[in-house]
C-alpha cells in the first residue's frame, strides 16, 4: 500500500514538474513555442550543423510554426528568440535600461567570466575606449601599410604552391598581423605556437557543452587554458622589461594597470587580450574566405571589383606607392562587396541579451531574467527586405550607406555594443582584396562546403591555385 502511495506521489511530482517546465509562469502572454525536453530543452536541435545557405533550420521551422517571436529553452535557460526587426531594434536601443548583455554559462566559461561581452556599465565603456585606442581611425591609417605588406607577402608565398587552403592560410596571415600589433608576438621567434591553442579552441567553440575528455567542448577549454597561460607569461615578462615608449597594445594595457586607482585588473586585461585575438582574426578570415568564394562564383562582380582597384593604381602619380587612407575610403564597390559578404556570412548568428525586468512587446510578455536571442540570419535573409536573399548581389547596396546597425542589417551587432572592430575588419578585407585583384588571379582547385552551426560558419576545404598576374602569358 505504501509502495503504491509513494509511486503515485513520484508520478504526480514528475508530471507536475514536466508541466511546469513546458508551461513557465508568466504574468502575461508568453510568445508561442516549445520548451523541449526537461533539462535538455531544445539544445540538441539548436546545435545541429547544416549546409544550407538559408536561415538555420532550427530557426526557420519555428518561424513558420510560431511566427517571428517564439520561446524555447537552450542549455537549461528559458529564452525568447527574435527574428522580428522591431523587437531586435528595441532590444539594442534599450540595453542598459531594459536589457543587458548576457551569454550562456558555457560561452562565459569559454571566453572568460570577465570578458568584455559579460561586463556592463562603467567597466564596459572603459574597455571599449581602450579598444578604440587600437582600432580607431587614426591607428588604422597608420596600419594600412602593414596590412598591405602582409597581404602582398602571403600572396607571393601562396603563388609558389600548387594549391592553398584558403581559410587556414588567411587565418594564419591575419593572426600573425594582429598578434604582432596586440602583443608583439611572432611565431617564428617563439618556442610555443600561440595560434595552435586558438585552433583547438575554435574547433570546439560551438559544440554540445559536455566537459569530458575527448569531447570537442573539453578540447576547447584546454585550448583556452593553454592560450591564457601563454598570455599570462607574456604579461609577466613584459612587466619585467623597461620601455620608455609603448610599442603595442600590451604596453598600453600595462600602463593602465599601473595607474593609481585603476579599475582594470589583470584578469580582465587577459580576458580582453584573449577575446581580441580571437575576434580579430577568426571572424575576418571567415569573411575574406567567403568573399573569395563568392568572387570565384560571380565573374561579373570580380570584373567590376578589379576595374575599381586598377583605376586606383592608374590615378596615382607613382604606381608603386602604397595604399592610402583616401584611396581606401574611395572603394565604393568594394564596400558593397564587403556588405554583401557579411550579410550572407552571418558570422555572428545569435546576439544574446537578458531582460532585467518584465517587458511587454507586441502583445507578448518577456519575463524578467529571461534571455533574448536576436537572430541576424533571419534579418539578413528576409525576402521581404532583400530580393532573392540567398543570392550574392553587391549591387543591392548601391547608394546605401552602411555605417551602423539598422533594423535590417546587424552584421556587426547593434546599439551600444556595436562592434568596435568593424572598421578594422573592413580595412583588412578591402586591403587584401585590393592586393588580390591587382596582383593575382586564381583558380579553384576544390570548392568545399559551407558548414553552418549556431555559432560559426566556414568554407571547409576551399582550395585555390594563386598565380601572379605579371606571370601570365
Amino acid at each position: 500500500m505504501w509502495a503504491l502511495y509513494i509511486t503515485a506521489l513520484v508520478v504526480i511530482s514528475i508530471t507536475h514538474w514536466v508541466y511546469r517546465w513546458r508551461n513557465p509562469k508568466c504574468n502575461g502572454k508568453l510568445p508561442p513555442g516549445s520548451m523541449g525536453l526537461p533539462l535538455l530543452g531544445e539544445t540538441l536541435q539548436f546545435f545541429t550543423p547544416n549546409t544550407s545557405s538559408d536561415i538555420p533550420p532550427f530557426i526557420k521551422e519555428r518561424m513558420e510554426r510560431y511566427g517571428p517571436i517564439f520561446r524555447s529553452n537552450l542549455v537549461g535557460r528559458p529564452i525568447i528568440v527574435s527574428t522580428d526587426p522591431d523587437l531586435n531594434y528595441f532590444v539594442f536601443q534599450q540595453e542598459g535600461n531594459l536589457f543587458q548583455s548576457w551569454y550562456p554559462d558555457t560561452f562565459t566559461e569559454i571566453f572568460g567570466r570577465q570578458n568584455v561581452g559579460s561586463l556592463h556599465g562603467v567597466m564596459y565603456k572603459y574597455l571599449k575606449n581602450m579598444v578604440l585606442h587600437l582600432f580607431g581611425p587614426e591607428s588604422l591609417k597608420e596600419m594600412i601599410p602593414e596590412i598591405e605588406q602582409a597581404a602582398l607577402s602571403r600572396l607571393q608565398q601562396w603563388s609558389s604552391l600548387d594549391s592553398t587552403e584558403l581559410k587556414d592560410s588567411i587565418a594564419s596571415m591575419i593572426f600573425d598581423l594582429t598578434a604582432k600589433k596586440l602583443i608583439s608576438y611572432e611565431s617564428n621567434k617563439s618556442s610555443e605556437n600561440l595560434r595552435e591553442n586558438f585552433v583547438a579552441f575554435i574547433q570546439g567553440l560551438i559544440s554540445f557543452p559536455m566537459d569530458i575528455p575527448g569531447t570537442a567542448y573539453h578540447k576547447c577549454l584546454v585550448g583556452r587554458k593553454s592560450a591564457m597561460r601563454m598570455l599570462k607569461n607574456m604579461l609577466q615578462e613584459r612587466r619585467a622589461e623597461s620601455r620608455k615608449q609603448p610599442i603595442d597594445f600590451f604596453d598600453y594595457v600595462l600602463e593602465e594597470l599601473k595607474k593609481e586607482g585603476t579599475i582594470l585588473t589583470e584578469g580582465i586585461a587577459l580576458d580582453l587580450m584573449f577575446v581580441l585575438l580571437f575576434a580579430s582574426f577568426e571572424t575576418t578570415s571567415l569573411a575574406i574566405t567567403l568573399a573569395m568564394k563568392f568572387l570565384t562564383d560571380h565573374p561579373l562582380v570580380l570584373k567590376q571589383l578589379t576595374e575599381e582597384h586598377e583605376m586606383i593604381l592608374k590615378q596615382r602619380e607613382n604606381s608603386d606607392s602604397g595604399l592610402t587612407w583616401k584611396e581606401y575610403k574611395s572603394m565604393k564597390f568594394t564596400f558593397q562587396v564587403i556588405s554583401e559578404t557579411v550579410r550572407l556570412a552571418n558570422i555572428v548568428p545569435g546576439i544574446f541579451r537578458k531582460a532585467v525586468r518584465e517587458i511587454n512587446f507586441k502583445g507578448y510578455t518577456i519575463p524578467a531574467g529571461w534571455a533574448v536571442m536576436v537572430c541576424p540570419p533571419a534579418v539578413h535573409l528576409n525576402p521581404a527586405k532583400y530580393e532573392n536573399p540567398v543570392a550574392f548581389n553587391p549591387w543591392r547596396w548601391e547608394g546605401v550607406e552602411v555605417c551602423n546597425a539598422s533594423k535590417h542589417f546587424m552584421a556587426f551587432g547593434g546599439g551600444m555594443r556595436f562592434c568596435v572592430g568593424t572598421e578594422f575588419t573592413k580595412v583588412q578585407m578591402a586591403v587584401f582584396l585590393h592586393c588580390l585583384v591587382t596582383k593575382c588571379r586564381w583558380e579553384p582547385i576544390k570548392g568545399g562546403d559551407i558548414i553552418r552551426t549556431p555559432g560559426l560558419q566556414f568554407p571547409n576545404g576551399f582550395h585555390v591555385k594563386i598565380m601572379e598576374k605579371e606571370k601570365q602569358a
